[in-house]
């Protein structure tokens, strides 16, 4: 692929061909500050965080939607550009629920890293909240996954990641304007819903609207050591990460699905938790009732779904003793 040259804050970049500017400013260790963007998620400019300056071009453009050009001169960061970032993190703040200190993503969460950066706090009004004031999970009917709306900033992150998995689209926007929302299927609870528990989502939100349950207060994003693990339930080798806490492993969550080559699959993410895992959580399974879909508790055989190989393995045992 043909390279170009461009200067980005004064310092020349050689970028491949097609490649956008928030890459492409990556190379030189600037960081251009994104919410929606992700770089294996289909670009949708949503978030409005990454605006740069061009040379040539009169108004502000998104990084994450332009593709280098030779001979392109950008500017990641001047007081116009601070300024319109101030007053987006500014918005968020107002619709989001002031628990940072309590937050399970507390030191992960992307936009308390970027209010920090821009040294944006909260504050007091009386205006509309798209969620409640104070966080509060909206959906706990999962074992697995916990949703709190109030915290929802409408990246959209969960919603492509998603849709990346044709058999999945569980995720997507419902309502309009100032009352849009993320809904699975037809407004359903995960639980009600046709979600199988992948985790992509949870790997995908910036902020605290999707956690994951098994993880949830087991351990601190600063506390925690981390070893990242693949998995071996199949050849697509997703990315794992093991928590532990004082060197105890405590928990098993999902990381980097990268787009459509590694899904990501409930089935998986619970063998590495019962490989590494010190003691862990019961597993659930959904299961479809006259009520619906609902979970319930399962043995570790069923939930990985081994009963018919373990059962093999018995009457192959019996016979050998025979």
């Amino acid at each position: 692929m043909r390279e170009v040259n461009l200067i980005i804050d004064g310092i020349p970049v050689t970028a491949r061909e097609g490649e956008n500017l928030v890459e492409a400013a990556k190379r030189v260790g600037i960081i251009i500050p994104t919410l929606c963007y992700l770089k294996d998620l289909d670009v949708v400019s949503a978030c409005r965080m990454c605006l740069v300056k061009i040379e040539g071009i009169p108004k502000l453009m998104t990084a994450c939607s332009t593709p280098v050009s030779d001979g392109m001169v950008v500017e990641t960061e001047n007081e116009e550009i601070v300024n319109h970032r101030k007053m987006l993190l500014r918005l968020y703040l107002d619709n989001h629920p002031n628990d940072c200190l309590t937050c399970q993503k507390a030191g992960e969460c992307e936009l308390q890293n970027l209010s920090y950066r821009y040294s944006v706090t909260f504050r007091e009004h009386d205006g509309a909240r798209r969620g409640n004031k104070y966080a509060e999970f909206s959906d706990t009917s999962s074992p697995y996954i916990l949703r709190d709306e109030s915290k929802c900033i409408l990246c959209g992150r969960c919603v492509r990641t998603c849709a990346q998995v044709e058999t999945r689209n569980v995720l997507t926007f419902a309502e309009r304007g100032f009352v849009t929302k993320i809904s699975a299927d037809a407004d359903q609870s995960l639980e009600e819903s046709t979600c199988v528990s992948c985790n992509r989502c949870v790997t995908a939100c910036p902020v605290g609207a999707l956690m994951d349950r098994r993880a949830y207060g087991k351990t601190r994003s600063w506390s925690a050591k981390v070893k990242g693990v693949k998995c071996k339930a199949c050849d697509y080798g997703c990315n794992m990460e093991i928590l532990y806490d004082k060197d105890v492993p405590v928990a098993v969550r999902a990381r980097d699905p990268q787009g459509r080559c590694r899904p990501l699959c409930l089935r998986g993410r619970l063998a590495t938790e019962l490989e590494y895992v010190y003691g862990p959580d019961d597993p659930y399974v959904k299961v479809e009732t006259e009520d619906g879909n609902k979970f319930e508790k399962a043995t570790w055989a069923r939930a990985l779904e081994l009963e018919g190989v373990l059962e093999k393995l018995r009457i192959l045992e019996e016979d050998d003793h025979e």
